[in-house]
């Protein structure tokens, strides 16, 4: 169905017709309640390991790089073994459903018990033995319950946001309702993500004088009834809006094995350049984040602080990122096309990023008097805001325009090419950055990320360079993979 039958204002808000609303209301319904999830994941994460016992943001690049690439990989390797086997439905529904066991699981059985399972004594003897510049890695240890939960909240978002949600838009949706569908669905996420500050605020300040283990029990509570909400919503989809609208049919090619996969990317120019732009955010986003949550800890000591500060920038970003992607996002997609869309992420996070670095390691090199305010309430602050930014341009161009780019794949590659970048790509972008800054402690025999800024630096700028490559290289790309699906005539 083409534009022109919509008025101006209706083309720029609501490009849907009547007849679209069974398809295109509870997807947005879905992509909000996924959102305000992962939002609450990212916040209650984030706040179980940094303010944990012994711990500190200096854990993070060890949970990426040493423990949930690992995971992520195995959980891909499940992932498309079991999508050989069983329908998407049943992958949808056996992937929630194990989300929310593990949930009530780690609130209402490990939390509670974190005293008697806390390795303590021999997390102590090892530090004694080792050092306290490697206390970050004992913390993973030591914290091993909260590093579970972790590992489970990261991989929310590849395997629930990418793979399950955007996985089903892009089977039953072509280019021309992407353009128009897209927008929307970003825009209902960004809506999800608001709710998560005042909702982690209000459990946090009701139960403040009795403990964090009611916070954590009320929000695994409202966690769970949402991802009943997401599957009821799944089920509605595919039994009374789908059925009168066939599935798109892709040419199918033989089903490949994980490695299979994998190297069929790296044979790809098409995939290894949408695998690099992920790769890439994840590198940049992960290098800038470390430090910016390692200088909230020394401004927010408390776990009640330092979450509720952590989810009102959560909110923010919703604010913000619902903001452009309802007003701007779609627009600029249509206007300017593909590329141009693509180009801004890299550009806003490499110039920010950039920028925050400075502050950082000015505040290093400086004396307080340099600054007309506090050096760390300014470098908390600009780091919130330029996380705001980056996530709004992520949430609002880069998932956008990194989805579009899998429609004109065939049906295979959708699945098993998507599986290994969504997932194998997000990770080992992160888990690089890990690598870099774990590398640098190592080298300066440091604990703290923050005194490694200026070494981080170069590599920020080198990633953001291969980013644009790439864009650049997919855009060339584009018009030949388009030839080879009729449904994907329009170009990038």
């Amino acid at each position: 169905m083409s534009l022109d039958t919509f008025s101006k204002w209706r083309r720029r808000f609501w490009p849907v017709h009547a007849s679209e609303l069974k398809k295109v209301l509870p997807l947005i319904l879905m992509k909000f309640l996924i959102s305000l999830i992962y939002g609450v994941f990212l916040s209650m994460k984030d706040t179980l390991i940094v303010t944990g016992e012994g711990s500190g943001a200096e854990v993070i690049p060890v949970l990426k790089a040493w423990v949930v690439l690992p995971v992520a990989i195995g959980a891909t390797v499940l992932y498309t073994k079991l999508a050989s086997k069983y329908q998407r439905s049943t992958l949808f529904y056996g992937t929630i459903l194990t989300f929310v066991t593990f949930i009530l699981l780690f609130s209402f059985v490990l939390y509670p018990n974190k005293a008697f399972l806390t390795p303590l004594e021999s997390s102590n003897w090892i530090l004694s033995h080792i050092g306290g510049h490697y206390a970050h890695w004992v913390a993973v240890y030591r914290n091993w319950i909260e590093t579970v939960f972790f590992v489970f909240a990261e991989l929310w978002a590849p395997l629930v946001i990418f793979m399950l949600f955007w996985g089903l838009c892009n089977q039953i949706n072509v280019v021309e309702e992407a353009k128009r569908y897209y927008s929307l669905f970003i825009v209902a996420g960004d809506f999800g993500t608001i709710f998560t500050g005042p909702l982690i605020v209000y459990y946090s300040r009701k139960f403040a004088n009795v403990g964090y283990l009611f916070t954590i029990q009320s929000l695994s509570l409202c966690l769970s009834f949402l991802a009943l909400g997401i599957l009821f919503l799944h089920w509605y989809l595919m039994k009374y809006s789908l059925p009168e609208q066939p599935l798109q049919v892709r040419e199918k090619k033989p089903r490949l094995s994980l490695i299979e996969g994998i190297r069929y990317i790296a044979s790809s120019k098409y995939l290894r350049c949408i695998a690099c732009m992920v790769a890439s955010y994840g590198l940049v986003i992960n290098m800038i984040e470390v430090p910016w949550k390692a200088s909230v800890h020394q401004l927010y000591s408390s776990t009640v602080d330092y979450q509720a500060f952590i989810a009102k920038v959560t909110s923010a970003v919703g604010f913000v990122a619902m903001f452009t992607a309802f007003f701007l996002s779609g627009n600029v997609i249509r206007m300017f096309g593909w590329r141009f869309s693509a180009m801004i992420p890299p550009v806003v996070l490499g110039s920010t990023g950039v920028l925050f670095l400075v502050f950082v390691l000015m505040k290093r090199n400086f004396s307080p008097s340099f600054f007309f305010i506090d050096p760390l309430l300014l470098i908390v602050f600009f780091g919130a805001i330029q996380n705001i930014v980056s996530k709004t341009d992520k949430y609002s161009f880069f998932d956008p325009t990194k989805e579009m780019a899998f429609i004109p794949l065939d049906q295979e590659s959708q699945v098993k090419g998507k599986a290994a970048i969504d997932v194998v790509g997000s990770r080992l972008g992160k888990s690089s950055s890990g690598w870099i800054q774990l590398a640098f402690m190592q080298l300066m025999g440091t604990s703290s990320v923050l005194s490694i800024t200026g070494l981080l630096l170069p590599f920020l700028c080198t990633t953001v360079f291969y980013w644009m490559v790439s864009i650049r290289e997919l855009s060339r790309e584009s018009s030949k993979e388009s030839t080879e699906d009729e449904q994907a005539t329009s170009s990038l």
